[in-house]
């Protein structure tokens, strides 16, 4: 009697640091756990997330060379890989991984392309020799995109078949936010974030809006998460005098129990799609403050549409603080977004979505 071999799936990230589309796919691995095989490639060598994985989980996280400003030969060395592990299907993602989607002309294995966003350098417009090339190398591929905004870029901008283009909103465990105690607190009310401290997240902004909410109104702000900007961020608290209000609490995985001692969530980013932490914090039953990235204002209640602003110190601050005067407003609006999030993020659709993509069932 033989035994089926589970699929194997082969992930290459740009970075497998803790972000949205490693969080995303630790939360799939997770529930399928032996149902597939995985080699998880991260090309910058960070496998921060992969303390998300469950232990029994059927992986494996080799160390590659990857050296910058090298397409075509990373190209060749991708290619050679791809023919040793023979993966059932390779998964890539964002515009750092393209080159392992080069390296599978022609296909090795059937081959998906995720998109979660765009670096600083695209903040604002399209790249024309990235275009190109997302055009000619994707041109076949599935392409999958958890936001509205990106389902556009790919077929108007990049020209992508619209029949290879698939809208698969992003999903969380619902009740694991909304189990968290949310405990009243004294003192004035705590505005929170949730990110990266990387340069797209623009927290310098939030820092610099919450200092002019100071002016009017008592706060504090907890700055959750890492990165190379944190020094920067830190030096700019000192500068606009507000460090004994301001907590830079670092990496954490107890996200749950952080949310529920905000009171408030902020989001300052110059560029999202559809970020997992306002989902997160829709679930935990808070109210948005937001810059107009992305999906953010689609993806918030309508009640909460008044708070997502231009990307802009002054417009931000007053986001805050309207919300943080009127505690009947923020319990409102906050219940409003956890009733929208239940109906459009509930997780199991995204895991049915993935599964049919990562077996070759998707339409």
């Amino acid at each position: 009697m033989s035994v089926s071999v589970p699929p194997l799936v082969l992930h290459v990230f740009p970075s497998f640091a803790v972000g949205g589309a490693q969080v995303r796919f630790a939360a799939i691995a997770n529930h399928f756990g032996p149902a597939f095989r995985h080699i998880v490639v991260a090309l910058d060598g960070n496998y921060e997330c992969r303390e998300r994985l469950r232990p029994d989980l059927l992986a494996e996280f080799p160390t590659i060379d990857a050296p910058k400003g090298a397409m075509f030969a990373n190209a060749r060395r991708f290619r050679r890989l791809l023919k040793q592990w023979r993966p059932d299907v390779l998964v890539t993602g964002n515009w750092g991984a393209i080159e392992f989607a080069m390296a599978n002309i022609p296909p090795v294995a059937r081959h998906i392309h995720v998109v979660d966003g765009f670096g600083p350098e695209e903040r604002s417009t399209q790249i024309p020799r990235r275009i190109w090339t997302r055009r000619l190398v994707l041109a076949r591929s599935p392409v999958v995109l958890p936001s509205r905004n990106l389902v556009r870029i790919a077929t108007e901008v990049w020209k992508l078949n619209p029949r290879f283009v698939h809208y698969v909103p992003n999903g969380i465990d619902l009740g694991r936010f909304a189990a968290a105690e949310r405990a009243p607190h004294d003192g004035p009310p705590t505005i929170g974030t949730v990110a990266a401290l990387r340069a797209e997240k623009n927290l310098g902004r939030l820092i610099r809006a919450f200092a002019l909410v100071l002016q009017d109104t008592q706060a504090r702000l907890t700055i959750v998460g890492d990165g190379e900007e944190r020094a920067m961020l830190e030096a700019l608290v000192a500068e606009r005098g507000i460090g004994a209000h301001v907590q830079f609490a670092g990496h954490r995985s107890d996200t749950p129990a952080l949310y529920a001692g905000f009171d408030v969530f902020a989001l300052s980013s110059d560029t999202e799609q559809m970020p997992l932490s306002v989902i997160e914090a829709m679930a935990s039953g808070l109210p948005v403050a937001a810059t107009d990235v992305g999906d953010v204002r689609a993806m918030v209640a309508e009640s909460n549409d008044p708070f997502v602003v231009p990307l802009d110190d002054a417009a931000f601050a007053a986001a805050l603080t309207a919300l943080l005067r009127d505690k009947a407003r923020r319990d409102g609006v906050g219940a409003a977004n956890l009733d929208k999030a239940r109906r459009d993020f509930a997780e199991a659709a995204m895991f049915e979505r993935y599964r049919a993509l990562w077996m070759g069932e998707a339409g």
